[in-house]
């Protein structure tokens, strides 16, 4: 794959806007530790205003052992490792600014977690700015945009189409808080939906498809003639989301283009199709949809499946219930999660009895089914499913966990946070983040020490989540 070129940004040029952190008050200012040579402090307050971070770490760094360093030492020193991108550095030092016990700062945590984003956007390992990006997306930040710009950049194709996620979610919540007249100074301006349209000439096609994604959902009108110009010339799953996004901005005569590619030879464009009728909810499609459990494809099964669930039409029933039979494991899962998605309490007997299943994969999706209606012995079959003793499993547990939306699942996910391998706790970490309030940043916080920086990363990720939502009101300082 070609490398892409990197931006000329510099990271350490604009990671002190990103984030929005407290001066330090003037080395007069009270604390509740006394202590530290007094000149040492005086200096790196004065280097901490000058922006010399660099100096103030290494005065930290270089303090005699007694007498202990005080609570404003303390909190300059971790600001300045947090301008400069040391993340490790800075949670030490926010943990004995704020031992266990005591009422957390949300404006400090919030910035050391993400902290943790930041500082590994551009590691050498691919996996792990997938795992940064993919925490950079969920989260939203308005003041993430240039990073994610950065992200377009990247040579990995996952990272990109991650980095066109959150652009796009950055510009929805944008776009609404100015329908809603709650936008402030730092919304008002829309800057990502031009990185946006830069994202249709990636050259990777999942690169292209986010993007089109995004700006179909942004209704987007400026974008309508390159969106038109790529329904015309591409070809498979790019051409069907491209149709969808011309659907979304009003073009309805793309809908017979989709419902015809849903019976196409081409397996990926079926499925394309059935993904994107099952978010477009047209009530003309459904009938297809329906008929499309019986594809001769699994795949395709699986897709349909998905697709009446996100659908929603109790009309569904009688397929996702032909899909519940199904041969392939994978396809049952989908189905129950899809009937779960329903609403509809008639099916909570259907969705018993395939929580029996043996593959433990269909169970995952029937105890999803199962949360979305609020029953409560699907928790205590999650907490089963939980202590299998294969980690894919455990991780499917928690992933149906999250998806299900059901908070009285989040002891389970506490749990599986502390799995001894790392990929449930990495799923589980995640869902806390969609699922959690500030009941599990205690949870959270313990996961920024795991021995698996994936799972540091994602962890750090769900609480800049869970913070950043009260942060979003009118504050004062910390």
């Amino acid at each position: 794959m070609r490398v892409m070129p990197r931006s000329p940004r510099s990271l350490s040029a604009w990671l002190p806007v990103l984030l929005l952190l407290t001066a330090p008050a003037s080395s007069a200012a009270s604390s509740t530790t006394t202590g530290g040579p007094p000149v040492h402090e005086r200096e790196s307050t004065a280097a901490f205003n000058r922006a010399q971070y660099d100096r103030v770490t290494n005065l930290f760094e270089t303090l005699p052992p007694e007498p202990p360093p005080s609570t404003e030492f303390l909190r300059v020193a971790m600001l300045s490792y947090l301008r400069l991108g040391q993340a490790d550095a800075a949670w030490n030092l926010y943990a004995r600014l704020v031992p266990p016990g005591q009422p957390d700062k949300p404006r400090w945590l919030r910035d050391v977690a993400v902290s943790f984003l930041t500082s590994r956007v551009r590691d050498a390992q691919e996996y792990i700015r997938i795992t940064a990006y993919s925490a950079l997306a969920d989260l939203a930040s308005s003041d993430m945009v240039p990073l994610l710009e950065d992200g377009l950049l990247d040579s990995s194709v996952l990272v990109r189409a991650k980095a066109v996620e959150g652009l796009g979610r950055v510009s929805e919540q944008t776009k609404r808080s100015k329908e809603t007249g709650q936008a402030t100074r730092a919304t008002q301006a829309n800057p990502a939906r031009a990185s946006l349209k830069r994202a249709l000439d990636d050259a990777a096609p999942t690169v292209r498809i986010a993007a089109l994604n995004a700006l179909g959902d942004l209704k987007d009108s400026t974008a309508l003639d390159r969106i038109a110009r790529i329904a015309r010339i591409e070809e498979g799953a790019v051409h069907v989301f491209a149709l969808a996004a011309l659907v979304k901005l009003g073009r309805s005569e793309a809908l017979g283009e989709i419902l015809s590619a849903a019976t196409l030879p081409d397996q990926d464009s079926r499925m394309a199709a059935l993904g994107v009728l099952g978010r477009l909810k047209r009530p003309s499609s459904l009938s297809l949809l329906g008929q499309s459990v019986y594809d001769p494809d699994p795949s395709v099964r699986a897709f349909a499946a998905g697709a009446l669930g996100e659908f929603g039409d109790p009309q569904a029933l009688s397929s996702l219930t032909h899909a519940l039979g199904d041969e392939n494991p994978r396809v049952r899962s989908v189905a129950a999660a899809s009937l779960g998605r329903l609403k509809l309490a008639q099916t909570k007997p259907l969705l018993k009895q395939a929580a029996r299943d043996p593959v433990e994969l269909a169970r995952a999706g029937a105890i999803e089914g199962l949360l979305r209606l609020g029953d409560s012995e699907a928790v205590l079959l999650a907490a089963d499913l939980a202590k299998h003793g294969d980690p894919s499993v455990r991780s499917a547990a928690a992933l149906a966990l999250g998806l299900a939306g059901n908070r009285k699942a989040l002891p389970v996910l506490e749990l599986l946070l502390q799995d001894q391998q790392p990929q449930p706790r990495l799923t589980a970490a995640r869902a806390l983040g969609k699922l959690g309030g500030q009941a599990v940043v205690p949870w959270l916080k313990r996961a920024l020490a795991d021995t698996d920086l994936a799972v540091r990363i994602t962890a750090a990720g769900s609480l800049a989540q869970i913070l950043s939502r009260p942060l979003r009101k009118p504050r004062g300082r910390s």
